[in-house]
Parts: C-alpha cells; sequence; structure tokens
C-alpha cells in the first residue's frame, strides 16, 4: 500500500532522467557552490555521443537573454507542495457544472494542472500585463529577509503571492516583466494539444519580447501570425499619431497541425451578398470567379469554347486557373458560366451551400469584433455599476478567437483571467453553436483599493467582480436564448477553486526529520493539516490521479465516488466491512487516510480483500 505523493515532479530530475537513460556515459558528478557532490552532465561526452557540435560556456552563439533568465527556467520546472481548496458557496451549479474558476497566483495554479491537464487544452487567451510603466507584475522570488518583512507589513498574502507596480523608472523594467512571463508560458505549452494554440494579448511596448520568448518556448516555426486588433473608433484628439491598434500573437504547439487547428468562422447574412442564381441551378445561389491566373503554364493556354461558339484564349501575361481535363470536368458538372448570353469571358461558379465558412484577415477591425469603449460600456451594464474593470476586452473580440480555434466539448484555459470576458465568451458562443466548450478561468485575488469604483460597488478582489461576472453573464445568456431548442442545458455554472498551502503537513513530505525528534510526537500522530476537510483531501488526491477538477462526484455519506466508480475516496474511520463494500464495486482509484483505519486487523486485512474482490485496483493512502 503506498502512499501519495501530493506534489508537483520535479521537471529538472525528470530531463535528467531521461538524459541519464538515453547516454549513461554523459553522467557525472560535480561539487555545487555549497560543496555539495550533485549528479551533472558532461557536455563533452555528451557531444561525442550525439556526433555535433555542443555550444557550451561563454561561446558565441545567437540567444535571446535577460539577467535572471536561468533563474526563470528553474521557477518553472520546480515542484511545489500546495492545494486547490473547493469553495462550494461561491460556486455555481457545482456538482454539474464542467467549468472551473481558480483563485492564486497563476504560475503555481499552473504547476498544479500541468500532469492532469497535460495535452488537454485546445486553446489558451491570455491578456497579461503589458508592461507600459504602470503594470503590475508578479514577484515570485524574494530574499528570505525581503520577504519576512513583506510578511509583517502585511503587503502579500501567506502564499507569496504579490504584486507590484513595474515603473519604467524600475532599472529592471524588462527584466522584471520577462521574469514574470517567461515560465508561465513554459508551463501552459506542456497543457496544449499536439493541435492546440495560444493567443497573446501585448501592445508595441514589449511584442519585440513577446515574439523573442514565444519563438523560445514554442519554436519560431510555430508563430502563426500577428493579428492587428483595431481597439479605438477614433483617434485620440489630444495626440498628433494616436495608437488604434493592438498585437494578438498567436502561436501553435505543432504548425503541421495547423489546418486541422482553425477552423472557418461561421457565415453570416451578410456573406450571402452578391450570391444569386440566375440559371436556377438546383445547388443555390453562386458568384462567379475569374478563371484566368498570373503567369505562362504551357499546359494551362488551351483554346476554351463558349456553348454559343465563341472561342476564348487566355489574355497576354495570363493562363487558365486549371489544366483543360479539370476545365472539362467543371464544365461538365455546370460550374462554368459563360454570361446571360453564353458567349462570356469565361470564370467559375462558387456556390454559397458549399463554402465551409468565411477566411478572415489578420486585420480585425472593431465594427466586427468590438473595440475598448464597447468592452466598458457592456460590463458596466452587465454589473449595473460605474466603471470597474480597467481595459476588459470586448467579448465579441475574444469570441472570434475561441471560434477560430476550437469546437465541440474541448477546453479553453485564461490564467490571466481578469474580469473573465474569456468565460463569457465562451458561454456566448456555445449558446450560438450548441457546442459544449468548457473553460478555466485563473486570476490572483487581487485586492481593489478602497478608493476604487470596484470597491465602491462591493468588490474586493478581482476574483469577486470575474465569478460575478459569469454569473449575471450566464442567466442574461440563458434569458436572451430562452426560445432556443435546448437552451436549458447550456452550463452557465463554474466550479470555484482557491489555491493554499499543500493539505499535509511537513511530516509527511520529509518524515525522516521527525522520526529523529523527542518532542512533540503526538502533534504528527495525523499527517493532515487540522482545518482541512475530506473534500480538500479529494481535490488534491483528483489532481495527484490526473483526474480532472471538473469530473462528476457522488458523495454517499462519507464516501466520494469521482466519475463514475473511477476513483473511490473514503477518509474518515474504515474497517474490514467498509475495505470490502469498496473492493466489490472495483474502483480503478482507492484511497484512505492512514491514520483511518480502526485497527490493526483492518489494516492487515487491507490488501487481502482487494486481492481477493479487486486486485487491478490502484490502492492509496494519505
Amino acid at each position: 500500500m503506498d502512499k501519495m505523493k501530493m506534489q508537483t515532479p520535479n521537471l529538472a530530475d525528470n530531463n535528467f532522467a531521461a538524459l541519464a537513460a538515453m547516454f549513461p556515459n554523459a553522467v557525472t558528478e560535480t561539487v555545487d557552490e555549497n560543496g555539495v557532490v550533485v549528479r551533472a552532465i558532461d557536455a563533452d561526452v555528451l557531444a561525442q555521443e550525439i556526433n555535433t557540435r555542443v555550444v557550451s560556456g561563454k561561446e558565441e552563439r545567437y540567444q535571446f537573454t535577460w539577467p535572471d533568465k536561468r533563474k526563470s527556467v528553474l521557477l518553472a520546472n520546480a515542484p511545489i507542495a500546495a492545494a486547490l481548496r473547493p469553495c462550494r458557496e461561491e460556486s455555481v451549479d457545482f456538482d454539474t457544472t464542467g467549468n472551473l474558476y481558480i483563485e492564486g497566483d497563476n504560475l503555481d495554479v499552473l504547476k498544479l494542472l500541468r500532469e492532469t491537464y497535460l495535452n488537454r487544452v485546445k486553446m489558451i487567451y491570455i491578456d497579461p500585463p503589458y508592461n507600459t510603466g504602470n503594470d503590475f507584475v508578479y514577484e515570485d522570488d524574494f530574499s528570505e529577509e525581503s520577504s519576512s518583512f513583506l510578511r509583517r507589513d502585511g503587503q502579500y498574502d501567506e502564499q507569496g503571492n504579490r504584486l507590484a507596480l513595474n515603473l519604467d523608472s524600475n532599472g529592471r523594467f524588462h527584466t522584471d516583466w520577462l521574469n514574470m512571463l517567461y515560465p508561465r508560458l513554459r508551463v501552459a505549452r506542456d497543457l496544449l494539444t499536439e493541435d492546440g494554440v495560444i493567443f497573446i494579448s501585448i501592445d508595441d511596448s514589449e511584442v519585440h519580447n513577446l515574439r523573442k520568448i514565444c519563438d523560445e518556448i514554442f519554436g519560431a516555426g510555430n508563430f502563426i501570425s500577428n493579428i492587428l486588433w483595431q481597439k479605438r473608433t477614433s483617434p485620440d484628439a489630444r495626440k498628433v499619431l494616436s495608437d488604434g491598434h493592438e498585437h494578438i500573437l498567436l502561436y501553435s504547439k505543432n504548425s503541421a497541425l495547423i489546418n486541422e487547428a482553425l477552423n472557418y468562422l461561421s457565415l453570416e447574412e451578410s456573406d450571402s451578398n452578391g450570391y444569386q442564381n440566375p440559371d436556377d441551378d438546383p445547388r443555390g445561389p453562386w458568384r462567379s470567379t475569374d478563371f484566368g491566373a498570373q503567369g505562362y503554364r504551357p499546359n494551362q493556354m488551351y483554346k476554351i469554347t463558349t456553348p454559343n461558339g465563341k472561342e476564348y484564349y487566355p489574355s497576354e501575361g495570363r493562363c487558365w486557373k486549371n489544366v483543360e481535363g479539370v476545365f472539362l470536368k467543371l464544365l461538365a458538372d455546370g460550374r462554368m458560366w459563360f454570361g446571360a448570353d453564353g458567349n462570356g469571358v469565361p470564370r467559375k461558379k462558387v456556390f454559397l451551400s458549399e463554402k465551409e465558412g468565411k477566411s478572415i484577415w489578420t486585420w480585425w477591425i472593431n465594427s466586427e469584433v468590438g473595440h475598448t469603449q464597447e468592452a466598458t460600456q457592456a460590463l458596466t451594464s452587465l454589473l449595473g455599476s460605474k466603471t470597474i474593470f480597467d481595459y476588459s476586452k470586448p467579448v465579441r473580440l475574444i469570441k472570434r478567437m475561441v471560434e477560430l480555434a476550437s469546437k465541440n466539448d474541448e477546453i479553453i484555459l485564461d490564467f490571466f483571467s481578469g474580469s473573465a470576458t474569456t468565460a463569457h465568451s465562451v458561454m456566448q458562443l456555445n449558446a450560438e453553436d450548441s457546442d459544449k466548450r468548457k473553460f478555466i478561468m485563473v486570476q490572483l485575488p487581487e485586492v481593489c483599493s478602497e478608493d476604487s469604483e470596484a470597491a465602491k460597488a462591493g468588490y474586493a478582489t478581482i476574483c469577486e467582480i470575474g465569478k460575478e461576472r459569469i454569473r449575471r453573464a450566464g442567466k442574461k445568456i440563458k434569458e436572451d436564448n430562452r426560445d432556443k431548442e435546448g437552451i436549458e442545458n447550456l452550463d452557465t455554472g463554474f466550479r470555484v477553486l482557491k489555491l493554499d498551502s499543500s493539505n499535509m503537513k511537513d511530516v509527511y513530505y520529509k518524515p525522516e526529520e521527525y522520526a529523529q525528534m523527542n518532542f512533540a510526537i503526538d502533534g504528527f500522530m495525523d499527517n493532515i493539516k487540522d482545518d482541512r476537510t475530506d473534500e480538500d483531501l479529494l481535490f488534491q488526491v483528483m489532481l495527484d490521479f490526473g483526474i480532472p477538477l471538473s469530473a462528476k462526484i457522488k458523495q454517499d455519506g462519507k464516501m466520494f465516488n469521482v466519475d463514475g466508480n473511477y476513483l473511490i475516496a473514503y477518509f474518515d474511520k474504515v474497517d474490514t466491512n467498509l475495505i470490502t463494500e469498496i473492493a466489490k464495486r472495483q474502483p480503478y482509484y482507492a484511497v484512505f487516510r492512514d491514520s483511518s483505519f480502526i485497527s490493526d486487523s483492518a489494516l492487515a486485512n487491507f490488501e487481502q480483500v482487494f486481492n481477493t474482490y479487486s486486485p487491478k485496483t490502484v490502492r492509496r493512502v494519505l
């Protein structure tokens, strides 16, 4: 009976193990800065093994770097012992929803999600701080002295979450921003499906640096587009040259799959303009397109004779669009048009009914996807107060990205959730096309300043704004679509989870240290913190087993049944009869509390009972 690890893996250890397995002769030892002997990889031996050149040391090479970049890489790989604690009272449809709203530092949350949601997220959208000189950035690392002072001064919470203004007078202006964003993108990439994509909003101030770190993390070959969004409706009269755009960088995890990754947009009524049916073609309205093409290709230089006998050759410097064999098939299928009199220049018929959807430019105008004023007005109208959130994005803008990159029941993640426009957009699109996409919103519970409109309206944190926006948006979407069939099944709920320290006491992770102590032993008889509930333990177990945090949970007394008997968890007193009952249900996983076995005989019978009734069940204890 094995114990669960209850912490995220150390990716550096995993990477080292993989490299050591491939090239064991490259593994060596060295002494670190503390004088401790540690494992290492010999670059010279590795270079010989892979028969190519390995760049090391100060040798010049093309790279993008900044102070503390190495620490950012270590930060992305470092393990954490933390938990996501469920909050039913702030959730909507907790037991049935497939959506998540997670409060906490997004780097730690992403690490907790990494194993469970590895290769499961189809689309990520983020709107991170733009680093304009007035934006907040996350400070992830403090010295012991500094962190002690800040904790005493009440400037950040128990998990070490803290935001600081990144003023442009700061000598580490770009460095702090890069150190904040780089590890988060490193972890986020692991969550994407093989055909997954990420959209990142940014302005001119950091777009050049963002391109470079994304090229490194996702691969320069996986850059798809720099979309320009027209965010304003008119220039700022106070400026000679007024900025009217923002960038949306689009990267894929695998550019070879980009055609499968992106969808054509749905056709709108205006897209039928120009389609007619003058010849009563049974395939419906159509429009004609030029059958000529630029250039000279000998096999596309043939004569075309119209139905009424007029002959045409390609005009100078051009050829026909297809070879003669293809043209004859089009002609036989009634897809060529020679004008109403049958003697016009050859043109090809394109039918509205056969269009997969609408192709779009990388220049997104505000008449199609909204603008900043629209976003502010929509949020104000929904929440019924003055402007309480600056710089939110319009629903139409995010909805276009979601429609481009997802369908069916795929997962959309936003780990700089802000006012939760992404969640609103997902629900709105699901109402329109009847798909069942799921969202995961992640947001640091940043405190609203006392003199802000948000605080005056009763919102203590940014998270409270986001959650209330989802509640009201979901209700409004259902009301606006009440006549649509099946709208009552639209998932407008969300399961709230809050980042906290691990549910386990330190003794769980370092039992050898406490085993040597001769005092306070009674305090460590139970290795679970006193303030944690059974449901807290359940969600940490789900993360450890890679079970989605939106999985359906049924509770029978104190027994939890997750995802249709996939996991059964019981954290109260356990006797042999209860063990037998659970084993007979044959779950894939069964989890118990180490201190819950009611007697030595129950513990002794545990393995025997499962071997009898459900030998394939994976058994674990906390």
